[in-house]
């Protein structure tokens, strides 16, 4: 069980896009994500009729390391270090560490 997942919204904390908050969409084996909206690069790319791809500039998401982002805790409106913690039930869970509160709703 990992610290972030896909689903997360994270805050930047170092880099260009310091402060801005996004969800992430995928977590890479390396310990990079790439989170919507932030760390935006333009790549040029050759048009391929093949696969029907359009050539020109796209912009798009490059990956962040995830040392470079935290969790962003919505009641707090600050982001926030991660801790687990067992439910009665024996569930291993998510929690912010300043309020206790659970990440993971199921």
């Amino acid at each position: 069980m990992h610290k972030i997942r896909k689903g997360d919204e994270v805050i930047v904390l170092t880099g260009r896009d310091r402060g801005k908050i996004g969800e992430v969409l995928q977590v890479m084996p390396d310990g990079r994500a790439l989170v919507n909206d932030v760390n935006l690069v333009k790549r040029h790319t050759k048009p391929n009729p093949m696969k029907g791809i359009q050539g020109g500039i796209i912009e798009k998401e490059a990956p962040i390391h995830l040392s470079n982002v935290a969790s962003y805790n919505p009641s707090t409106k600050k982001s926030d270090r991660v801790g687990f913690k067992y439910l009665e039930d024996g569930r291993k869970v998510r929690v912010f560490k300043s309020n206790q509160e659970v990440m993971d709703i199921e």
